[in-house]
C-alpha cells in the first residue's frame, strides 16, 4: 500500500498503480476499487482465460456502478506500454479501434485502475479478429420469468448439445440468464455462426414449446417463455466474460458452473464476497474449454436443410 491515495499491486511481474482504492464501487455491501482488483486476482486464471487476446470492451464505472456507466471500446489514453490491443474496423462507420487484448493478469488490474468492472470480449481472437472461435448461446427471460424456467430450457439446451457431440460450458450471465459457451474451429465467418446458432436454437425451441422463443421482435416472443437469443453471435456482438462481474450494487458476478450444480444454483449467490473461496475449492471450471472443440459443420448442414437462410434483423 502507498499511503491512502494509492496502491501498489505486484501482479505478473508488473507494479500496477491503483488510484483511490478505497473509492466504493459497490453500495449493497461497500466493496472497494481495491475489493475489485483483489477479486480479480483471485480469479485470474479464469479471467485471464476468458479474455486471453480477444478485442475487449471495457464496461467502466468512474464512480462506481451506481454512477455513469461509460462503454468504452478505444484502449484509454496512458496505457503503459505493456498493455497490448488489438484494431478491429466497424464497417457501419468507417472506423477502427484499438481494443484491449489481455494477455496477462496485470491487464486486467490495469484496466480496474481504469475503473472496470465488466469485461465484454469478442467471440474471435487477434490472430483473426473476423473468424470466431467461441459459439454463444445466451438464454435471456422474458419479464416475469424467474430463474427455475431458465434451469428447465438449460436442460434441454445441455441435452441437444449432447446429441451434436458438443461441450458447452454453462456460466450465469450475472443478471436474471444463463449462457453457455462453447469452442468451435475457427474457420466460419460471423454470418455462419449466427445461422448455427439460430439452428440450434429452433430446435430447442421444438422441444420446448412454450418455454422458448427465438422470435427477434420482443413484440412477437409469448409472455413467460426464454429467448435464446441466436444473435449475441453476430460481428461486434458481445456479453460479459466468465468471471466478469457485472454493475450491480450487489457486484454479481457471472460465474462458470458445472452442470449438475444448475438445478440448483441462484445467479445472487456469486458476488465478489463468495466467488475468490468458490474459485479456491473448485477451481476453473472453464479449464478444458480451449480442446473441447466442436465442428459447427452439422449444425450449418441443419441450418441448410431445414430453416435456409435467415432474415437479418435491423443493427441495435
Amino acid at each position: 500500500m502507498a499511503g491512502t491515495d494509492a496502491a501498489e499491486i505486484e501482479v505478473d511481474g508488473r507494479t500496477v498503480r491503483l488510484t483511490n482504492p478505497g473509492r466504493v464501487y459497490f453500495s449493497a455491501r461497500g466493496e472497494t476499487k481495491l475489493d475489485l482488483a483483489h477479486y480479480y486476482l483471485a480469479v485470474a486464471d479464469g479471467i485471464v482465460r476468458a479474455l486471453r487476446e480477444r478485442p475487449c470492451m471495457m464496461h467502466r464505472f468512474p464512480s462506481g456502478v451506481d454512477g455513469e456507466k461509460v462503454h468504452q471500446k478505444r484502449l484509454p489514453k496512458g496505457a503503459p506500454d505493456w498493455v497490448r490491443t488489438v484494431r478491429v474496423h466497424f464497417p457501419r462507420y468507417n472506423r477502427t479501434a484499438d481494443e484491449l487484448c489481455v494477455t496477462s493478469p496485470a491487464d486486467v488490474i490495469w484496466a480496474v485502475q481504469m475503473s472496470t468492472v465488466e469485461f465484454h470480449p469478442w467471440n474471435s481472437r487477434a490472430a483473426d479478429v473476423e473468424t470466431p472461435d467461441e459459439w454463444r448461446i445466451d438464454l435471456d427471460p422474458m419479464p416475469g420469468v424467474e430463474f427455475p424456467t431458465i434451469r428447465r430450457v438449460a436442460a434441454v439446451v445441455h441435452e441437444v448439445l449432447d446429441e451434436l457431440g458438443a461441450v458447452g460450458f454453462p456460466k450465469t450471465s450475472g443478471g436474471k440468464g444463463l449462457h453457455v459457451y462453447v469452442r468451435i474451429r475457427p474457420e466460419h465467418s460471423f454470418t455462419e455462426v449466427r445461422r448455427a446458432a439460430l439452428a440450434f436454437a429452433r430446435e430447442v425451441e421444438r422441444r420446448a414449446p412454450g418455454l422458448v422463443t427465438t422470435a427477434w421482435w420482443r413484440k412477437d416472443r409469448e409472455p413467460g417463455t426464454v429467448f435464446l437469443d441466436w444473435n449475441q453471435n453476430t460481428r461486434d456482438h458481445t456479453i460479459a466474460s466468465a468471471y466478469s462481474v457485472r454493475g450491480t450494487p450487489e457486484a454479481r458476478v457471472s460465474a462458470p458452473l458445472r452442470w449438475d450444480e444448475v438445478d440448483d444454483a441462484e445467479p445472487g449467490d456469486f458476488t465478489i464476497a463468495t466467488m475468490p473461496a468458490r474459485y479456491a475449492q473448485v477451481g476453473d471450471l472453464t479449464d478444458g474449454i480451449d480442446e473441447a472443440v466442436f465442428d459447427l459443420r452439422v449444425l450449418l448442414e441443419q441450418a441448410d436443410r431445414d430453416y435456409g437462410v435467415p432474415d437479418e434483423p435491423p443493427e441495435v
